[in-house]
């Protein structure tokens, strides 16, 4: 038996700023940037543990991309509180999208999802969601 997605809770606010590295890309590999930041405007104090991404590029192949925290961190964030982290990904066929959700845990271990909304990767683009 599995066990139900967590519910979503839209109040922890998700935005995501891809950018193209085209020094850093290949034809053959396409390679992005991005900045996300996560505001908490609940109010409750929430742990971020978890990450969950969908990546499709041009080709319509599918990478799932499961870790604990971000960038090596599980950061707590309360009430109005702000974490903002940057990482990269690489495609091998570009445009392609990418969008997901973050566990999270408030203080009596209730765990929720807080949506990504899926964003375009796309050579010379620059979106924001």
């Amino acid at each position: 038996m599995t066990r139900p997605e967590p519910p979503e809770l839209p109040e922890i606010q998700v935005q995501v700023d891809p950018q193209y590295l085209a020094s850093h890309s290949t034809p053959e590999r396409q390679v992005f940037a991005y900045v996300v930041r996560i505001e908490n405007r609940s109010d409750q104090t929430w742990k971020l543990l978890a990450r969950h991404w969908e990546i499709v590029d041009a080709r319509g192949r599918t990478v799932t991309v499961d870790g604990e925290g971000v960038v090596g961190e599980q950061p707590v964030l309360a009430p109005g509180g702000v974490f903002v982290y940057d990482s990269f990904v690489t495609l091998d066929a570009a445009p392609g999208r990418m969008g997901g959700h973050y566990l999270m845990q408030g203080a009596w271990g209730e765990q929720v999802r807080a949506p990504i909304a899926p964003f375009v990767l796309a050579p010379g683009e620059r979106l924001l969601n």
